[in-house]
């Protein structure tokens, strides 16, 4: 998925200059990115002796990425179809963004920025809530049914034996014969059958009967007196023969089949709604961060450049190849709103700045990063430069 950067300039005579200037500098004659224009509308804003709008700057977003991992846990085997469902308002990522429109109905422009700020905040509270709920469920639902399905897998040694013997294999209601079953490796087959009528005094002749084989070992069943199951196992230990504590018990057997079928009926029955309700609050988390990044940018922007608002936001989605250059581009384009940009150093320690997290440049920069389903967790920060005339939101 692509890179985004939502940068901001401060309008010329225009804001339309601003945009021909940038156009003409990083994609008309060297393609450095595509371009789009990035509508943000004119939020409430008035002045204010506070500096109360980093707060804005700071707020925590809807998790997005977390909705989409989770999708793709959930839909385990077609997680090649993830991508496709990742939708806001209907449409993929990348065309949501580039033509982004500012949600007036859920996100009222005639709000202050702060409570702006706050219904987004409270909607990803909620979704993140519901999200924990869901997923608890659904995961226990799985894990039961995990471990339910690991017992009928494996190794001979280790796994449930009920799907594999039938009763006919056993001698039962005998006061006094009892049936084991004994895990042989394959290189001992021969072994097993010269051997097992002497493990003890008490075994039946000619009672063995291989049951089921993988790909390392055998099962057999043999038949003894009951007197006899403390030596014969002993003795069975001794020649590398490994004796199951198996009782055929048919009622215990068809409850953990029951059990495994009704888990599997339930975990299809939650699927279909859950996958539904990931997309549409996938949705929903997507299109709350993106607007979280128009707020942030719109108010570092008039932080930076001042009342009354003139500035153009720009979408830019660079070309892989030519980063390096594109920012080269862009810093003697804009250098002289603020060339101290310039000389900060990623590595430096400058107190105040979080410059590990949020990289600063003379213009408003935010990275979208669409590869939900990849890049690592992180937060923007706000380092910028105030001006002592601080804003309301």
């Amino acid at each position: 998925m692509a890179e985004f950067w939502l940068i901001s300039a401060p309008g010329e005579k225009t804001c339309q200059q601003t945009w021909d200037k940038l156009m003409v500098a990083t994609s008309r004659t060297n393609n450095l990115s595509t371009n789009n224009k990035f509508n943000i509308p004119d939020l409430k804003v008035r002045p204010q002796p506070s500096s109360g709008v980093t707060d804005t700057l700071g707020i925590e977003g809807v998790d997005s990425k977390g909705v989409a991992q989770y999708m793709a846990d959930v839909l385990e085997d077609s997680r090649d179809k993830v991508q496709e469902n990742l939708l806001a308002n209907g449409v993929d990522l990348v065309t949501y963004i580039t033509r982004f429109q500012w949600d007036m109905a859920k996100y009222p422009i005639k709000q202050s920025l702060k409570n702006i700020s706050e219904i987004i905040s409270k909607q990803g509270t909620q979704i993140d809530n519901d999200l924990k709920a869901r997923a608890s469920a659904y995961n226990n639902l799985k894990g039961n049914l995990q471990n339910l399905e690991r017992k009928n897998a494996g190794s001979l040694l280790t796994r449930s034996l009920a799907d594999i013997v039938k009763k006919e294999d056993f001698v039962l209601d005998s006061e006094y014969l009892i049936t084991m079953l004994v895990v042989v490796s394959k290189t001992n087959y021969t072994d097993w059958q010269k051997t097992y009528e002497t493990l003890s005094e008490m075994v039946v002749p000619r009672s063995t009967k291989l049951l089921f084989e993988d790909h390392d070992s055998g099962l057999f069943s043999v038949t003894l007196f009951r007197k006899a199951i403390d030596d014969f196992k002993h003795k069975a230990r001794e020649n590398k023969f490994t004796v199951r504590d198996f009782q055929y018990n048919e009622e215990e057997m068809k409850a953990d089949k029951e059990e495994m079928t009704r888990l599997s009926t339930d975990k299809k029955k939650q699927f279909g709604p859950l996958v539904r309700w990931l997309k549409v609050n996938f949705s929903e988390a997507f299109i709350a961060w993106i607007h979280i990044k128009a707020l942030r940018v719109f108010v570092e922007s008039v932080l930076r450049y001042g009342l009354p608002v003139n500035f153009q936001a720009m979408l830019l989605q660079p070309n892989k190849k030519n980063m390096k250059k594109l920012r080269e581009v862009l810093y003697d384009l804009y250098n002289y709103l603020d060339s101290s940009a310039a000389v900060i150093d990623a590595a430096m320690d400058i107190p105040g700045l979080n410059l590990s997290q949020q990289e600063y440049y003379p213009y408003v920069y935010y990275k979208i990063d669409c590869n939900l389903l990849d890049f690592k967790k992180h937060k923007n920060v706000y380092i910028g430069v105030f001006s002592p005339l601080s804003y309301t939101i």
